[in-house]
């Protein structure tokens, strides 16, 4: 079967390239088509295959500004020519599900969202930057419309979870199953060890809400340490006090080992999923985060009246504040000792990359047969 995979861009290895990953195993024959590829900046795995790119690829800036060109992007993809495949299968959270496929090629989309640059996480991205704002309010209604439309050339949506299930409903009013995204846990273990820091790991876009965190320990004084990079660093640099260690990106290997040594994560951003949180429970840490989309569907809440808490893997809490995290925080100090490291990463098995490959290649099957 031949089978291309496409992709909105590929820039680095985030949660996305992490599931494109994981289908490049699945059909190591497979085309990749994409807006545009930054050679080196994916893995191994992704650049063995033929990787073909849309003529934003030689726009001036675009590797480091890509995001300004987002206007662009319906019709830079549209732009790509996919002729001669039996199975097409779009990576999307912006534009790639729009990709037009000749002879009536079944369209398979696995979706991390509608395009949150215009739907849900509008102001987050473009609200705190009024030239931005302006620029993007003139072109949101025609992304929006073409995000729509574009939906009617995917024949079946496959979505990360029931949050993104339940948009694609309502931006696109389509149905979707769930597959959730596939976490490698045999990358990660128990270590035994629990050192007096508290860990975040993530991108530093604003909708991160890395700033509740740092607001809340600049109060409390507890040791955090940050792993990652972006756009909001100089500000959260800024911000920070000396309890606080902004540590850049790390490999894949001194992340896991930092997750082995944290007290527990902390996840104050609202994610579709949320890979990071998964993988600190595959190390057997507990996960404090922000009560909203994928966390709700990933992490146990403890709860002291449970009976049965030992069963809990995190700590939720309830409002995007500092004195909400602050809340669960000092909760988690007192009760700490009853979160069970192996029942935390029993639990984040579940997610684990083996069931992803079962699941995706079951809804493949079930969509091939009745394409």
């Amino acid at each position: 079967m031949k089978v291309a995979l496409v992709h909105d861009w590929l820039t680095g290895m985030r949660g996305g390239e992490r599931c494109l990953e994981a289908m490049c195993e699945l059909f190591p024959d497979a085309d990749i088509y994409t807006l545009l590829h930054i050679p080196g900046s994916v893995s191994k795995i992704i650049e063995r295959h033929k990787i073909s790119t849309s003529y934003l690829q030689h726009f001036p800036g675009i590797k480091n500004r890509y995001r300004y060109y987002l206007p662009l992007m319906p019709k830079a993809i549209e732009s790509l020519h996919l002729k001669g495949y039996d199975l097409v299968i779009s990576s999307s959270h912006c534009v790639s599900k729009g990709v037009r496929i000749a002879g009536g090629t079944p369209h398979l989309c696995y979706c991390y969202t509608p395009m949150r640059y215009i739907w849900d996480m509008y102001t987050q991205y473009f609200g705190n930057n009024r030239l931005n704002a302006l620029a993007m309010s003139s072109f949101r209604e025609y992304l929006k419309n073409w995000d729509i439309s574009s939906s009617a050339r995917v024949g079946r949506f496959i979505a990360i979870s029931e949050t993104v299930q339940k948009r694609i409903k309502r931006c696109y009013n389509k149905p979707a199953t769930i597959v959730y995204p596939p976490v490698d846990t045999g990358r990660f273990r128990i270590q035994g060890k629990e050192e007096d820091f508290y860990l975040i790991v993530g991108a530093f876009a604003p909708y991160k809400r890395v700033d509740i965190a740092v607001k809340a320990f600049n109060l409390l004084e507890h040791s955090l340490k940050i792993i990652g990079c972006g756009q909001e660093e100089y500000n959260l640099k800024k911000l920070s006090g000396r309890n606080i260690e902004f540590l850049g990106w790390k490999s894949d290997e001194e992340i896991a080992d930092f997750y082995s040594r944290c007290k527990a994560l902390i996840f104050p951003g609202e994610e579709d999923f949320g890979i990071v949180p998964v993988e600190a429970m595959a190390s057997g840490k507990p996960v404090l985060a922000f009560a909203a989309g994928g966390a709700l569907e990933t992490v146990i809440p403890y709860d002291e009246k449970y009976r049965d808490s030992r069963r809990a893997t995190g700590i939720l809490f309830n409002q995007q504040n500092p004195e909400s995290l602050i809340g669960a925080i000092n909760q988690f100090e007192q009760v700490k000792r009853e979160f069970d490291p192996e029942a935390i990463r029993n639990h984040a098995e579940r997610f684990d990359k083996g069931v992803f490959v079962r699941e995706f290649l079951k809804r493949i099957g079930e969509f091939l047969s009745y394409a």
